[in-house]
């Protein structure tokens, strides 16, 4: 009898251990506040995983720069401090050249060339590239196109942009656009409504959401609706923690952050014309027909510079242009 029980005891204390393994806390990053773009999908992501393994995976986020920039976020998934993170795709390219084919400016016409890119083996290049940085890219989320602010004066044309001071990411291909336009462009890690207000800079550029949620429109006087950029995120994973999974979790955790995304691109935008009309309800001036030819000559002799030299980077971006035109 006495043997039945301790038999009967290891087999419960086995299960308890066995079940305190399977449980799963993943840490996910992103540098902006609820309600933000990247917020929305890692919501959706914390949200669709908790109730598909029935709460055998928990999601905590960590949102608001609580990490530090998005560059220090990244640096932590590669050392698997943090597993996951929702970020932009500008400061991908410090990491793998290849993440700023997809920042070429005026590269994608609308969001129906978007989908067909990303979400097709040549988004899946990118991220399979990634893989020699540390990184498991996962899919693509959005910010969505941006475009121009300003308070200083109107802008329709890249002559109006000379001398302006623009807050750019720390990214290479976005200082250079904003060389070739003629700005002054200035890295700057977000959030960035002090600097705004302040004077420091005098404008930034991003989608539209970003000057809703942030309100910029309470410093900023000019949108033009530029359009120059399709801003990307790209949900990653800590390879080094990737690979410890078994192939079911793997399964579970990219489907679950794909659905997210897509729904988190649909919402985004559902939403841009509703907050267009609200930055002008909001007192922005808006320039809905600058000359976007005039700012796509400006540009176009990036392809050909040294930001584009590598060759797989330049053979990627080839490949884009031809599917995109």
């Amino acid at each position: 009898m006495r043997t039945i029980v301790t038999v009967l005891l290891g087999l419960i204390v086995g299960l308890h251990a066995a079940s305190a393994d399977a449980a799963m806390s993943i840490k996910l990053g992103v540098v902006t506040k609820p309600g933000s773009a990247q917020n929305i999908a890692a919501e959706k992501f914390k949200a669709l995983i908790e109730a598909r393994s029935q709460g055998e995976i928990s999601v905590q986020i960590f949102h608001s720069a609580s990490l530090g920039n998005e560059t220090e976020i990244l640096q932590q998934v590669q050392m698997n401090t943090i597993q996951m993170a929702v970020v932009t795709g500008g400061p991908f390219d410090t990491f793998d050249p290849v993440a700023r084919v997809i920042n070429y400016p005026f590269l994608f016409k609308g969001y129906d060339q978007v989908d067909q890119v990303l979400d097709g083996p040549l988004g899946a290049e990118v991220l399979k590239s990634l893989e020699g940085s540390g990184f498991k890219g996962l899919c693509f989320s959005e910010n969505g196109f941006r475009n121009l602010t300003n308070n200083r004066r109107p802008v329709k044309s890249p002559d109006d942009i000379a001398g302006l001071k623009v807050r750019v990411m720390a990214s290479t291909i976005h200082k250079e656009i904003w060389k070739a336009l003629g700005a002054n462009p200035t890295p700057m890690p977000w959030p960035i409504y002090t600097e705004l207000e302040q004077g420091v800079i005098d404008g930034q550029e991003n989608p539209l959401w970003v000057l809703e949620v942030y309100k910029f429109y309470e410093i900023q006087k000019y949108l033009t609706l530029t359009r120059h950029v399709y801003s990307y995120h790209i949900d990653v994973a800590s390879l080094k923690w990737w690979n410890t999974l078994d192939a079911k979790r793997q399964q579970m955790i990219q489907a679950a952050m794909c659905e997210a995304a897509r729904l988190q691109r649909q919402d985004n935008r559902d939403q841009n014309e509703t907050r267009l009309a609200l930055l002008k309800e909001k007192g922005m001036l808006v320039e809905e027909a600058p000359d976007i030819d005039a700012f796509r000559a400006k540009v176009a002799g990036l392809k050909d510079t040294e930001v584009y030299s590598d060759p797989k980077v330049r053979d990627l971006l080839q490949r884009m242009i031809s599917a995109t035109r």
